[in-house]
């Protein structure tokens, strides 16, 4: 016997020899990671705040971003449902003329509505004459650096149009910062419509890529082989469907029931505020367009309810909707002729 021998059973007796669980602690280390891309913190907000007109070739650009805001029209169902019963609105009272048809009408009030600017093009014959009046798309309009001249943009912003200052009628909403271009009130708003969204694309995500455990299934007692133990974690892995939750399983043989802690990760997302965040968000949503809620289908959630919907329409109607037509009838003043009327409002009618 050798003296390393003669030494180890000497540790050994008094129990100084480490054991192989000691040495494996002695190797191990703490595993600490983290999942998911960083997110920005302003997500983009200052797009919406230039607060001037930058020039650009032959033009003014607008002080926001309006493809943004084309984007953000059908970013959540409370503020397309806001825009297009305002929309209804408007072309429901309007009374169709020879030279602006209803369907063109229609486009000139959602514009509008969305951009908080439209543009009316005279089309005249070759004598000068009026014979119709048309909508030009906002996304795509500009204005001219003389303030006069109007320009519809190409895709690529090569082959531009440029309309005479007396084919186009430009009519907008006032600004406090510039009065180039009109700005939507409801811009004050986008953090909410971004919180909606967001909030409900987070949630159809967690159910939707199955990164949450539906159960988790621990075993401790030692199986025959380790066959047996692939063929019950092969059944597990088949036995999950399109839409089903994902289920866990952990294989300790000889351990305790205590053995392996585990954090149910899918109670992150059962006890978050996604409800709260929808309800404050889709409130704040309402005050920016100021429409009362039971006119976009809002549910109460009270047995009280929001009170006498006719009473809330036709205050709606004489603050909200009778600004907008008299907004409009500048293209009267523009032309000389009451091309644009609008009917009484009435919200039942027995000849429809």
């Amino acid at each position: 016997m050798n003296i390393k021998s003669m030494l180890s059973q000497q540790l050994d007796r008094f129990g100084l020899l480490p054991t192989q669980q000691t040495a494996a602690a002695s190797t191990s280390k703490i595993i600490c990671k983290n999942f998911g891309e960083a997110e920005p913190v302003l997500d983009g907000h200052a797009l919406f705040e230039y607060g001037y007109c930058p020039k650009w070739q032959d033009w003014y650009e607008l002080p926001y971003d309006m493809l943004a805001t084309a984007k953000l029209f059908r970013a959540t169902s409370h503020h397309t449902s806001a825009l297009i019963v305002k929309r209804n609105i408007l072309t429901s009272d309007y009374i169709p003329h020879p030279l602006l048809s209803r369907h063109e009408f229609n486009a000139l009030a959602l514009n509008l509505l969305t951009f908080a600017n439209c543009y009316v093009h005279v089309k005249r014959n070759r004598f000068g004459g009026i014979v119709g009046l048309g909508s030009r798309p906002a996304l795509n309009m500009r204005r001219g650096l003389d303030l006069s001249s109007y320009y519809q943009l190409d895709w690529d912003q090569t082959n531009n149009h440029q309309f005479a200052p007396q084919d186009m009628i430009h009519v907008y909403e006032s600004d406090i910062g510039q009065e180039v271009y009109g700005v939507p009130n409801y811009l004050s708003s986008i953090n909410a419509i971004l919180l909606n969204e967001a909030a409900t694309l987070f949630r159809r995500r967690y159910y939707k890529n199955g990164a949450h455990a539906g159960f988790i299934l621990h075993m401790t007692d030692a199986l025959q082989t380790q066959s047996d133990v692939d063929d019950l974690e092969d059944s597990l892995e088949n036995s999950k469907g399109a839409g089903n939750f994902k289920n866990l399983l952990i294989y300790t043989p000889g351990g305790t029931k205590d053995g392996v802690k585990v954090i149910p990760l899918a109670e992150v997302a059962a006890k978050d505020e996604f409800y709260n965040i929808k309800i404050a968000s889709r409130d704040d949503q309402l005050a920016g367009h100021r429409i009362p809620p039971q006119l976009i289908g809002v549910v109460p959630q009270n047995a009280g309810g929001f009170g006498d919907v006719e009473k809330a329409a036709k205050v709606f109607y004489y603050n909200e909707i009778v600004y907008y037509q008299n907004l409009l009838k500048q293209v009267n003043e523009r032309l000389g002729i009451d091309v644009i009327k609008f009917k009484n409002y009435e919200l039942l009618s027995l000849g429809v």
